[in-house]
């Protein structure tokens, strides 16, 4: 049987696993496939101000001896012989199977609209097909108040668009940020003149031209010159399901990635995982650091590692000139104390009954937060349970408190 390791997914995961394991000493011939024909870039600055420019993350693949096979797409795995079928119908051998397919973004179906008609963001063509239709003064209206679509807000205000966006839920962000980090991110976006349109859905929708005039239940009516869904993304998960793999909001992985086939890891977007840090909970996260962590992670463990992957989880979003941090859970909280740091900027800290640290959001220009941040993922990772009357006072520095934590665990 072949020896060889392939890695199914070029993006941060898949690239990570491959660099972990060249750089661990693995001599094991290591094939990786894309279905993208570009070279492996970062996908966070898609959504930014860089106008969907790529960053490549691929530059030292070719020199780690791994045979990239880019824009061609896996279509079987044959788990009996350890082998997967291409596009092709060339049948590939494996000793070890890494699946770090990704997600898609969901589309946005509108009743009268082709199915088409609203663009999404999340490869690097998609970035590529919205910018090139953007120009001052165009009307674009996009459909969901998450990352993505504010992010998108904000660099196409920056082109010198007219941007509305629209979101059925009360405010924006509802499932990943605290509501007083939401309302700070909403004052800027109004500031800045995106029209903010929450609580609202589409009733109708009649083409013009290459966009959209679309009515709201409330009666109101929109012209979109271009149209953009932001409505979350779908595990890609095909591949494993055609393989009988076990699927669980994702393809359900244990706390060392390991699939239900003991020679099938997965990582990034497409897995779920029971995390130690909130009840062995099965969570699926859709991160760039979360991605990176767990295709190294993936990789050790494919060497014979033991690792178990339970870092807290960290978010970050700019939003025009702030800066969004999130680490842990805030949602799983039964507490919550701030920490005011002045003008735009504040700190929110996420307790569980027991007065331990689940999680700490922040926001403000720049990089106000993110040495904040760093040192409560720190203690949330600890298991600490600080003073909340000290976590709350903005004199008390978090390294005090840090120091204290690790004093304690020690």
């Amino acid at each position: 049987m072949d020896e060889r390791i392939i890695i199914i997914g070029a993006g941060e995961a898949g690239i990570r696993a491959a660099l972990t394991l060249r750089q661990q000493g693995c001599r094991t011939p290591i094939t990786l496939f894309g279905d993208e024909p570009h070279a492996p870039y970062e996908r966070p600055p898609l959504s930014k101000a860089g106008g969907g420019e790529p960053v490549a993350i691929g530059d030292l693949v070719a020199m780690e001896r791994v045979e990239l096979r880019l824009g061609e797409r896996v279509e079987h795995i044959d788990r009996a012989n350890r082998q997967l079928v291409t596009q092709h119908g060339e049948r590939l051998p494996y000793r070890q199977l890494l699946l770090a397919t990704g997600a898609r973004a969901r589309r946005l179906v509108l009743p009268g609209l082709a199915e088409d008609a609203a663009l999404t963001l999340r490869t690097l063509d998609d970035a590529r097909r919205i910018f090139a239709r953007v120009a001052p003064g165009k009307r674009v209206v996009i459909v969901g108040g998450g990352f993505v679509g504010l992010e998108l807000a904000a660099a196409l205000i920056g082109k010198g668009a007219r941007v509305s966006l629209l979101e059925s839920q009360p405010r924006l962000l509802q499932r990943a940020v605290p509501a007083e980090l939401a309302r700070v991110v909403e004052e800027e976006h109004r500031a800045r003149g995106v029209a903010l349109y929450l609580g609202v859905g589409i009733v109708r929708a009649e083409p013009r031209g290459e966009g959209a005039r679309l009515t709201l239940n409330d009666g109101r009516e929109l012209e979109a010159e271009l149209l953009v869904a932001g409505i979350g993304s779908e595990p890609n998960t095909q591949l494993a399901a055609g393989a009988g793999l076990v699927l669980d909001n994702g393809i359900a992985v244990d706390v060392e990635l390991r699939t239900s086939d003991p020679a099938i890891f997965a990582a990034g977007d497409c897995c779920s995982f029971p995390h130690a840090l909130y009840r062995q909970q099965r969570l699926r996260l859709e991160s760039w650091r979360c991605a990176r962590e767990q295709g190294e992670t993936a990789a050790l463990n494919m060497l014979g590692g033991r690792h178990a992957y339970a870092p807290a989880p960290w978010f970050w979003s700019d939003q025009f000139d702030l800066g969004l941090q999130i680490v842990g859970l805030p949602h799983l909280a039964g507490r919550t104390l701030c920490r005011e740091l002045g003008e735009r900027a504040r700190l929110l800290f996420h307790l569980d009954r027991d007065g331990r640290l689940l999680a700490a959001s922040g926001i403000g220009p720049g990089n106000t937060v993110a040495k904040d941040i760093k040192l409560a993922e720190r203690l949330i990772n600890l298991g600490a349970r600080p003073d909340p009357a000290l976590l709350a006072d903005p004199g008390v520095r978090l390294k005090q408190l840090l120091s204290a934590a690790t004093g304690e665990a020690a």
